[in-house]
């Protein structure tokens, strides 16, 4: 079974006026483009690096491969070359041989992070951008991930499992606010703004090894997203492909979590993230590292983010 919404981004779009809507202005100003990576700081990165007391380092991203369970007709294609043309002649009086490699990909598989312009609301993007200003089929003009600095700030990861009291959760589970607040509590950990949020289920440890993605998963709701992004977090990440619940709280919506998070307040999503490494251990709080590869006028990026405590 397969979800029926599928995430369409227009390519040519009538260029019309788009009045301003409150629901968009960002805090950070009307030119702003980086969204709620503005709360990370100097401070906040020297606040975090002093979370490091073990010298660990955890990968948070899992392996991308043709067998990655992708959303829809996203696919994964490597190929590997000999550098001298597959002739198998070596190169010089040293014998040198190497190899090279083409990789042909969807960006959004895998570990990935949801940049600003990957969804919208009626044909508007984050901070009032209409799509003729976002949206180009060679590249976006504004939002790429290319332009996103790295990001260096504290990271912590609730386990929503215990919340809940199953592992891993059902399909359809929604983090309410009430639920964040619980599970930080329980904890004993503050968020606060800038920090990197990673939400666990158990759903990417227990479904590791299926073939494709299944339709349903628990995960953010709608009421903890406007929480956490009125917190303001850089990002909220997931071991699941979409981060929010599905199906959603309103069964007639598509993936709302998604459009509050980045489009109306730049908040970054994770997705796929193998937060069971820091659940494991017990670790909860750390020190969350990423650079973003610049890859110019990305939607998406392929990630693997380390957590370092």
């Amino acid at each position: 079974m397969r979800l029926l919404f599928r995430i369409c981004l227009p390519i040519l779009i009538a260029a019309s006026p788009v009045l301003a809507d409150d629901w968009f202005v960002s805090k950070f100003g009307k030119d702003d483009t980086l969204g709620a990576i503005n709360h990370i700081d100097a401070a906040k990165t020297k606040t975090a690096a002093a979370l490091v007391k073990q010298g660990k380092t955890v990968s948070l991203g899992m392996v991308t491969a043709p067998d990655t369970p992708a959303y829809g007709p996203r696919k994964f294609q490597m190929i590997v070359h000999q550098l001298n043309d597959g002739s198998g002649a070596t190169m010089g009086s040293g014998k040198t041989v190497g190899n090279d490699d083409t990789v042909i990909t969807s960006v959004g598989i895998g570990s990935q992070l949801d940049g600003l312009g990957h969804i919208g609301r009626d044909h508007v993007y984050y901070n009032n951008r209409p799509a003729a200003d976002v949206v180009a089929p060679d590249g976006l003009l504004t939002f790429g991930t290319h332009a996103l600095p790295g990001i260096v700030t504290r990271g912590v990861v609730l386990d929503m499992t215990k919340i809940f009291g199953q592992d891993p959760l059902p399909i359809g589970t929604a983090y309410t606010e009430a639920d964040i607040k619980r599970a930080a509590k329980t904890q004993g950990i503050d968020i606060e703004a800038g920090d990197v949020v990673l939400l666990h289920s158990g759903f990417l440890k227990a479904t590791a090894d299926d073939a494709e993605l299944l339709p349903g998963l628990p995960g953010l709701g709608v009421s903890g997203a406007h929480y956490l992004a009125k917190l303001g977090v850089a990002a909220v990440g997931a071991d699941t492909w979409a981060m929010e619940a599905l199906p959603s709280e309103d069964v007639n919506d598509a993936f709302p979590v998604h459009r509050i998070l980045l489009a109306k307040y730049g908040v970054y999503i994770l997705e796929n993230m193998t937060t069971h490494k820091l659940v494991d251990v017990g670790v909860d709080e750390f020190m969350f590292a990423l650079g973003v590869p610049r890859l110019k006028g990305a939607v998406q990026a392929i990630i693997n983010p380390l957590a370092i405590y």
